[in-house]
């Protein structure tokens, strides 16, 4: 989609909560309903958090496409987009498992590992990709509520289901986080959830090294401004109309759009990269 034809559908919209509803957008994020799999992950058994809609929803059914089996977190309230996440994984030929929950409770990170070990007897692939963002004009207004809510929910849910599931992942098996260009260039009215974004950062570099001995990858998504109902959910009209407008390619990016990042990462494809993010972002560069 252009930059023109991307004004022209977007018309300014809100969302009254976040991480917002897929289906009440305009227009709707581009999907890979048409991906084509090579079985690069047939097999495979990946959980993934905030799987009902946007990045997390492409994952799954690019996954799924490939022929790996899906864990699929979500909050009850987005019962009806994961299903419809199920239901297009299933047509896949492989099977889908529904576990809804708040991951800021550690008892749901153990939850999901629980019945992803009892459903498949094994879990090879962990994607963390849920998260809030509250943006705050001035950084005084962010309140010691909203700082530890985002926290909580991006980074702490993190530690919470990589910790679960580690004592089930073996040699050849990996996680991927989803962190945000953010965390490399900043933003004036996210500062929160950039800091939590960075928190990713160091994280996966990090736990990359302690776990290369047993063989078990950690690599990142760094994505730049994707249309997913996070959008609607958190700001603006006027900022809805105007998003993704200053990157370089002069739009915002579609969840189907990140798909071959994460499929590379997770598949054997990617053996040799760990401790690595993998920038997906419009054409900001990068110098770190």
């Amino acid at each position: 989609m252009s930059a023109n034809q991307y004004m022209k559908q977007a018309p300014r919209q809100t969302q009254s909560t976040q991480p917002g509803i897929e289906r009440e957008m305009t227009p709707l994020p581009t999907q890979p309903f048409d991906y084509k799999g090579a079985e690069q992950l047939k097999g495979k058994v990946a959980i993934i958090t905030g799987g009902d809609s946007g990045i997390g929803r492409a994952v799954a059914m690019a996954f799924a496409c490939e022929g790996a089996h899906i864990v699929l977190n979500y909050l009850e309230e987005e019962q009806r987009e994961a299903e419809e996440v199920a239901t297009f994984v299933r047509e896949q030929g492989v099977d889908a498992l529904l576990v809804p929950g708040d991951l800021t409770d550690p008892n749901v990170a153990s939850l999901i590992v629980t019945k992803a070990i009892e459903s498949f007897g094994e879990i090879n692939i962990v994607v963390n990709n849920a998260a809030v963002q509250y943006p705050v004009k001035h950084f005084l207004d962010i309140t010691p509520e909203q700082w530890h809510k985002t926290f909580a929910t991006n980074i702490d849910a993190i530690f919470y289901l990589t910790k679960a599931a580690l004592p089930h992942l073996k040699r050849g098996d990996n996680i991927i986080c989803t962190t945000s260009v953010n965390a490399y260039k900043g933003h004036s009215i996210l500062i929160d959830y950039t800091a939590t974004k960075g928190a990713i950062v160091g994280f996966v570099r990090s736990l990359a090294q302690n776990l290369a001995d047993q063989q078990i990858r950690v690599n990142m998504v760094a994505p730049g401004p994707i249309w997913t109902p996070l959008i609607p959910a958190t700001f603006n009209e006027e900022q809805v109309k105007s998003f993704g407008q200053d990157a370089a390619l002069g739009r915002p990016g579609q969840p189907e759009e990140l798909v071959g990042a994460y499929v590379l990462l997770a598949s054997n494809r990617g053996s040799y990269m760990t401790g690595q993010c993998i920038h997906v972002n419009g054409g900001t560069v990068m110098h770190s």
